[in-house]
């Protein structure tokens, strides 16, 4: 059964389709790891064993009548807890929704019951999704699979570290500055940000309207694609999104990589990096030559002033929607006073200014585009940090954590373009290391194409947390 809990959408669909599985096997298989490991890794704040085993029956029931919906159809998946469920507790990580129970689904989690998934439940997260290393002040901390004094990134930690230990076989996530990458990139799985504008985020507690971004969260790119192919589409209850034709994300996966052009920065991405990043990126790069890529080198000079653009952003945006609750409740935000603060010292000209401030980035990121079909770096300069600490370390200087983890993620949020995080390596502390591959606007199906090839010629996405499994024995 646990290795039915570690199996990927792609190889488990057919055989749910054949009947050869049962989505109550399936499903049975990722309660036990929850039941397993969760009290070390919390990455839950709300579990549906019930619920999710009635579905499940369900599920098997439709497909013996020929019923079969798709290859989503009896999957167990989970949704960050900052997504509308109707009926089930949404908490967005924060004392102040600890008790909200929302009438009706956000739109992603919607489209997914239409799919035919199965919910395991809600997923632990970093407070109102502000924050890159789910160190939950109300629900806990989410600890790392692989290395559980650590964090597992943030602020969809929850969805990344249920991913890694099998604990479900797909899960939402919500992107503002690297939230999907980030945790990806921690763990060892899969995660895609799309474009602004390809999926909705109706029925997700905000975090900054012009950055936010909802995706898939898998252990392989070819998963993600099935799961971004029921999650996008236009959506008259959000304003951004973009009325285009329905894509097959999955379609040209299996397409080689020849005479694929893909940008590696000499500048930015390049510094500061631990020197295991460092050292799984460039490999990362010489695998997809051999696979038939062509590098170019790119220069870049406007990202610098990528991380405090986006803070000045996402601050006066927070606040925006949090102001009614912080006047009645300032001592339920405790940590997060402090982007209160800072945006209280904000003028409007400040913020118009900042986002005045994104054109150049998007600008050069066009330019670059033009150049070459994915670029690719790094997703983190570091690995994962203690659970606990403000700070890491790089080569003997001292950065803050939290503008560290997002200085690679933010420029693709400002702009808006997609960008896919894979797992390409470890430390020496067996922590997982993160390859991003970025490109223009709706070219989802390429990124996630060549995330493909190059996990097929790799096999970082299909390692475990060894070290958790043998804890529990």
């Amino acid at each position: 059964m646990q290795e039915l809990a570690f199996t990927t959408i792609s190889e488990v669909a057919p055989r749910l389709a054949s009947r050869d599985v049962s989505p109550v096997e399936l499903t049975r298989a990722c309660l036990d790891q929850i039941d397993r490991l969760d009290g070390q890794v919390n990455a839950f704040i709300t579990v549906l064993a019930d619920s999710a085993m009635d579905e499940a029956r369900t599920a098997e029931a439709e497909i013996q009548r020929g019923e079969y919906r798709g290859p989503l159809h009896g999957i167990p998946i989970a949704h960050k807890d900052l997504l509308y469920t109707r009926g089930v507790r949404t908490t967005a990580g924060s004392s102040i929704l600890a008790d909200f129970v929302p009438d009706r689904d956000a739109t992603v989690v919607s489209k997914l019951r239409a799919a035919g998934t199965i919910l395991l439940g809600k997923l632990n997260l970093h407070e109102f999704a502000a924050g890159g290393t789910s160190n939950n002040p109300h629900y806990g901390a989410v600890h790392n699979p692989w290395r559980l004094e650590h964090h597992p990134g943030g602020s969809s930690g929850g969805s990344a570290a249920a991913l890694a230990t099998g604990m479900c076989l797909a899960a939402s996530g919500s992107d503002t500055a690297g939230s999907i990458r980030i945790p990806s990139h921690c763990c060892g799985t899969t995660g895609i940000k799309p474009t602004y504008g390809r999926v909705s985020c109706a029925g997700v507690v905000p975090l900054s309207w012009s950055l936010d971004h909802v995706g898939p969260m898998t252990r392989a790119a070819a998963d993600a694609a099935l799961v971004l192919n029921a999650m996008a589409g236009f959506d008259r209850a959000d304003s951004a999104t973009v009325d285009r034709p329905a894509e097959d994300f999955a379609a040209q996966l299996n397409e080689p990589l020849r005479g694929l052009r893909i940008g590696v920065p000499t500048t930015y991405f390049t510094e500061p990096l631990q020197p295991e990043v460092d050292s799984a990126w460039r490999a990362a790069i010489q695998t997809l030559v051999q696979l038939g890529a062509i590098p170019v080198d790119i220069r870049l000079t406007q990202l610098d002033r990528a991380t405090s653009i986006g803070m000045t952003v996402l601050r006066c945006e927070m606040v925006t929607f949090h102001q009614r609750w912080h006047a009645e409740q300032p001592e339920a935000y405790g940590p997060l006073n402090e982007r209160f603060e800072f945006a209280g010292g904000v003028g409007a000209v400040d913020f118009v200014q900042a986002q005045r401030d994104r054109e150049p980035i998007r600008a050069e990121l066009w330019s670059v585009f033009d150049r070459v079909d994915v670029l690719v770096t790094p997703t983190m300069p570091t690995t994962a940090g203690p659970i606990d600490s403000d700070l890491m370390e790089i080569d003997g200087v001292v950065y803050n954590t939290i503008e560290n983890t997002t200085r690679f993620t933010y420029p693709f949020n400002l702009s808006g373009f997609p960008a896919v995080s894979v797992p390409c390596g470890f430390d020496h502390l067996g922590l997982p290391i993160g390859l991003q591959l970025a490109g223009p606007p709706w070219r989802e199906a390429l990124l996630l194409r060549a995330a493909h090839q190059y996990q097929q010629a790799t096999d970082w996405h299909q390692r475990r947390p060894v070290a958790l499994e043998t804890s529990v024995r």
